[in-house]
């Protein structure tokens, strides 16, 4: 049994959600943490967190496309326990480990400075798992999340996915669970990053392109000039760049936009920025992209 999504038309899988709550966290244990910057001198801190959740009910219950739950410990300044934080799950579903057990987020430090005050400022969730080393435990919740997954018959489908930042979180399971699967379905990821050098999970998305013909990876940097370009580009710009290789996805009926940006807080399965940028190329738009 599936439901449709009465916004862009493809019908949804059932997934499980809400199998661990707040009030009864399931307790993982770290097993890897590493960064997943391009470069070692990026102007964000972002890890790669992989959780063992093989003793939590999210084991094998989790899809890409899903979140989880970080309850961090301690109090805030009015001594009431931290507040849950939501994580996008960046593994696909099958897991880190291909089981369904291990589960992985893309996280980058908060550091800030107070507007008022000028006293630094450290995100409480954030800094927290980007501490967390292997075997330590983490209290989750979850999985959360019916809309932002993959439609219940993949291969139906042609995908373009738009992410800046850790936005990319959710495709890099997307991705995996669409080549794991050998879909035939053409594949266009457009990563964007102010610099290079912030790139995430870089060269893992060169290799995946270089063994999948129906799968390109494209990169937009919008604070350095690109080999491939006279001026330093966003997301949307690459419907320009690369037009004529967009043109057979976007133009399809069979095709999905997908977007999550970093400064988004509800991913979603439109751009009103890459349509518009679409329609003024005079690309013609499958209707439940309009």
């Amino acid at each position: 049994m599936s439901t449709t999504d009465s916004i862009t038309g493809p019908a949804l899988p059932d997934v499980k959600m809400h199998l661990h709550s707040p009030a009864k966290p399931g307790v993982g244990t770290v097993v890897s943490n590493e960064r997943c910057t391009h470069g070692k001198k990026s102007a964000g801190f972002v890890r790669h967190v992989a959780i063992d959740v093989s003793q939590t009910q999210l084991a094998g219950n989790f899809v890409s496309g899903q979140s989880f739950g970080v309850l961090p410990p301690g109090e805030d300044s009015r001594g009431k326990a931290h507040a849950l934080r939501l994580y996008s799950i960046a593994s696909p579903t099958t897991g880190e480990d291909g089981q369904g057990n291990v589960l992985a987020t893309t996280c980058k430090r908060l550091i800030d400075e107070h507007s008022d005050t000028g006293k630094l400022f450290l995100g409480v969730a954030s800094n927290y798992l980007c501490d967390l080393k292997p075997g330590d435990q983490v209290r989750v919740t979850g999985p959360n999340g019916k809309r932002f997954v993959l439609p219940a018959d993949p291969n139906a489908h042609d995908y373009v996915f738009f992410a800046t930042g850790t936005g990319i979180a959710p495709f890099r399971g997307m991705i995996k669970d669409l080549i794991a699967r050998h879909s035939t379905s053409k594949i266009a990821l457009i990563m964007g990053s102010p610099y290079a050098s912030d790139l995430l999970y870089h060269n893992d998305m060169l290799e995946l392109a270089s063994q999948h013909t129906n799968f390109t990876y494209l990169t937009a940097i919008s604070r350095e000039k690109m080999p491939d370009a006279p001026k330093p580009l966003y997301v949307q710009d690459r419907l320009t760049t690369h037009r004529e290789e967009l043109t057979s996805i976007l133009s399809s009926p069979r095709s999905l936009i997908f977007r999550s940006f970093s400064f988004c807080a509800t991913p979603n399965l439109c751009s009103s920025s890459t349509t518009t940028r679409a329609r003024s190329l005079n690309f013609t738009l499958s209707p439940r992209m309009e």
